[in-house]
């Protein structure tokens, strides 16, 4: 792919051509040599493994774009406990209790409940809480309430009755519950919302306010928590002085030090909007730093950090803390750049109705980074793509940033395979797709559904925002209309005119294979049986799979195959395939651009929620073979500073943590800021 994006501007030319060819070998060749050095695997443990990542180039950068890398990253750590008390209110009491008892014990570490002991905290360290990252299920522990008792005795460990029970019992069962006909709020765990705030409170206390500039509304809810007092609803701010105080002071002090060592004026600027928007907790200056940030696209350095994502809202309106901080990959960002560029064309050629597609689509910047450090809701568990910021008036009048994690995705294509492809591919001809091109397709998919999927499309005029009026669902719909937009255009021979593939079809065959395999049946795999679809992403991967499969049968476009006893599921026409997506990518974004509650209801609660228990009794029967955790996270690189008599950092070190413990433990130990409860 990289030979022939490069080949486009100089196919006169071939002795060009093969000094390019050449330096393309010696270069993949010397990357793969490096990729088959470095262990991308430290350890697995129930059905989670931990990999680790390179910072491939950071030698390149000046000591200058090595500070702004090194402050920003100790600012997004700074940030890590807020994350784990908006997962559950006794997060940080039951974490600083276990991590106490693993350091402290000096009893029997060989006996089984010892081990399922250290399991379980390994556990609760990867999902942040004890609440499982991706299902949202409380994490049942393989030990009694009795042995961690006589730990907490041992080790002379406080650990509050209550917190005690919680971890053993049925309450709180589920972080985000998003189940229908339900008070979503009252019945998720997630500490966004205080005790007896209900669906009512919510929908009624953000219903009464109003932006200054109703065509800019402000992201109401984004950084607070809503509480009753003395019966009365009232927002805890996530401010300097204000709830997380502590933690926000310690962001705002190394955001100042990056601020020192900007690359630029605009992102300078950026910075200090960032840092006065911790210190007043001010939405509208939350809205001017997109702005800002949004629009400064210059230097080498990026990042994101703040109170971001909603999806672990039951009704989308809090943001969870999340920091990526991350260096431009130029050689990669150049060649996909080409995606960006032809935003207008992409919006132009899909198949929405012509009122809601957008008739300017601006500021569309797409790169490849390499990640230097996460924190909050991006660790240990990382997005491999991100497309900021979420305001869709934003998105309209300014634009938005897309970008994909390369270093983070070439750890996973470097991390071992499991043999899960064989077992659940329908033929040979599948398998060979999926080897040769798969890989490519999922980069190409996650590509267009950042730069191309998230920007596309607008509302109706009048038409509040989306989770206003789409609510519980407003998450899954957006998703799988980005995955649509990918999924729509990886059959278009426009990436191969754009030179970003050799044979489209093939690439595109390989991505409508790969989504429906794993939209029917490998994503069951990380579901206990009987189970619904809870998470957004799996329920939008089965409501697109499954509503497409259905409209299909007549014309039989996917078939459903029992072979020797086993299921799969074989695409007989990938272009009629394509134009069920598009019908599919056309009613979803009406129903957002309307906001098309019931629309939305019947589509994810008819397709994405129930699983046919019939096949995951099977998928996870085909699966006891493989020992591979379907689950992958990481442990960050550490930036190591030298510095000289005046205390000057002269040069930063990376170097690689011991494993996953130590770099759990020295997390607690160098960055929790905040008291057991806030």
């Amino acid at each position: 792919m990289l030979i022939s994006v490069l080949l486009i501007g100089c196919k006169n030319d071939p002795s060009i051509q093969d000094q390019i060819n050449q330096q393309q070998a010696e270069q993949t060749s010397e990357q793969e040599v490096e990729d088959k050095k470095f262990d991308y695997v430290v350890e697995q443990f129930a059905d989670l493994k931990i990999l680790r990542y390179q910072i491939p180039g950071w030698e390149n950068l000046t000591l200058k774009e090595q500070k702004l890398v090194y402050y920003l990253t100790q600012a997004g750590l700074s940030g890590r406990d807020i994350m784990w008390d908006q997962n559950y209110r006794h997060n940080l009491k039951i974490r600083k209790a276990l991590e106490n008892v693993y350091t402290s014990y000096n009893g029997d570490k060989t006996s089984k409940d010892w081990i399922s002991f250290e399991t379980y905290l390994k556990r609760v360290w990867f999902s942040n809480g004890i609440h499982h990252h991706y299902s949202n299920d409380k994490i049942k522990p393989e030990f009694s309430k009795e042995y961690l008792t006589t730990l907490l005795e041992a080790t002379k460990t406080e650990l509050s009755e209550d917190a005690l029970t919680v971890i053993f019992d049925d309450s709180d069962a589920k972080k985000v519950n998003q189940a229908k006909g339900i008070d979503n709020v009252a019945l998720s765990a997630v500490n966004f919302y205080g005790p007896g705030v209900t669906n009512e409170d919510v929908t009624s206390f953000y219903g009464k306010m109003k932006s200054p500039d109703p065509k800019k509304p402000l992201s109401y809810g984004l950084n607070s928590q809503l509480v009753k007092e003395n019966g009365e609803l009232k927002e805890r701010v996530y401010k300097s002085g204000g709830l997380y105080g502590a933690a926000i002071d310690e962001i705002i002090k190394w955001l100042e030090k990056a601020k020192e060592v900007a690359e630029n004026k605009a992102q300078g600027d950026a910075l200090g909007l960032l840092i006065e928007y911790y210190k007043t907790g001010d939405l509208q200056i939350w809205d001017d730093y997109n702005v800002a940030w949004t629009a400064a696209t210059d230097g080498n350095i990026d990042y994101i950090n703040s109170f971001i994502e909603v999806y672990n809202d039951p009704l989308g309106y809090r943001g969870s803390y999340e920091t990526i901080v991350q260096i431009k990959d130029f050689d990669m960002s150049k060649k996909m750049a080409v995606l960006s560029e032809n935003a207008q064309w992409f919006e132009d050629n899909s198949p929405l109705m012509d009122e809601h597609k957008k008739d300017s689509v601006v500021g569309v910047t797409y790169k490849v980074v390499t990640v230097a450090g996460e924190a909050g809701d991006a660790s240990p568990s990382t997005p491999i793509g991100v497309n900021l910021p979420n305001a869709n008036w934003i998105r309209a009048a300014i634009g938005s940033k897309s970008v994909s994690l390369g270093n983070i995705i070439n750890a996973y294509n470097n991390a071992g395979g499991s043999g899960r492809l064989k077992e659940f591919v329908h033929d040979e001809e599948e398998y060979e797709l999926e080897e040769k091109y798969g890989q490519l397709a999922d980069k190409l998919h996650t590509a267009l559904h950042e730069v191309v999927g998230h920007a596309s499309g607008q509302l109706n005029p009048g038409v509040g925002e989306t989770k206003e009026t789409l609510k519980n669902y407003a998450s899954t719909m957006e998703e799988g209309r980005a995955d649509l937009v990918g999924l729509y255009y990886l059959m278009d021979p426009k990436l191969q005119e754009l030179g970003l593939v050799e044979d489209w079809e093939k690439v595109g065959k390989a991505a409508y294979d790969g989504y429906i395999r794993n939209g029917l049946m490998t994503q069951l795999i990380r579901l206990n049986l009987g189970d619904d679809v809870e998470e957004a992403h799996m329920r939008n991967r089965q409501w697109v799979s499954a509503w497409a499969y259905e409209q299909g049968t007549k014309d039989n476009v996917i078939e459903k195959v029992s072979k020797d006893g086993k299921t799969y599921y074989n695409i007989n026409d990938y272009t009629k395939l394509r134009e069920i997506f598009g019908r599919l990518l056309r009613e979803t974004q009406r129903i957002k651009s309307e906001g098309d509650f019931k629309a939305a209801e019947e589509l994810v609660e008819g397709y994405g929620v129930k699983v046919d228990q019939a096949i995951h009794t099977e998928i996870l029967r085909r699966n006891e073979q493989f020992t591979s955790a379907p689950y992958s996270g990481f442990v960050n690189p550490v930036l190591v500073p030298e510095m000289d008599e005046n205390g000057e950092i002269t040069k930063i070190n990376v170097t690689q943590p011991k494993d996953f413990v130590t770099q759990m433990l020295e997390y607690s130990k160098s960055f929790g800021f905040l008291p057991e409860v806030n």
